[in-house]
């Protein structure tokens, strides 16, 4: 009286099909929002260290009446530590971005740039003598 069908083990095509349709949905939905959540996270070297030099710039302002490190640069994905002497800021090594110093008595812009996800739009972050933090391009929503 057993039916071939009660000792049936496993799947069959049609439910291991569904499974991999489900499965291509959630991958299709959650990759994007994980590229831009990494993307954004390499984002934070640059506000950091911004934050940094504005800080530094302000400390040397007191002592020179002047900001400093006109011109200075440190290159993106630096092999070894670089600095910004007159300031005293450190680059750590494997940094992702490029960092510009642009001063004068009164006023400066530190500029942090770099190309996060192999596009054409370069991720830009400035800060200028007020304390004002800007990304001028958002390589991650671009």
């Amino acid at each position: 009286m057993f039916s071939r069908f009660h000792n049936r083990k496993g799947f069959t095509l049609i439910e291991l099909m569904i499974v991999v349709v489900i499965i291509g949905i959630l991958a299709a939905l959650a990759i994007p929002r994980f590229m831009q959540a990494t993307t954004k996270s390499k984002q934070s070297e640059a506000k950091q260290l911004l934050k940094q030099i504005y800080t530094m710039q302000r400390t040397y302002r007191q002592a020179n009446t002047t900001y400093g490190d006109n011109g200075a640069s440190a290159a993106a994905e630096g092999v070894a530590i670089q600095t910004f002497p007159e300031i005293g800021v450190e680059v750590m090594a494997g940094n992702k971005y490029a960092y510009d110093i642009v001063s004068a008595q009164n006023t400066f812009t530190a500029t942090a740039a770099v190309n996060l996800d192999d596009d054409v739009t370069i991720d830009t972050w400035t800060m200028d003598q007020d304390g004002n933090l800007v990304n001028t391009i958002n390589d991650v929503t671009t």
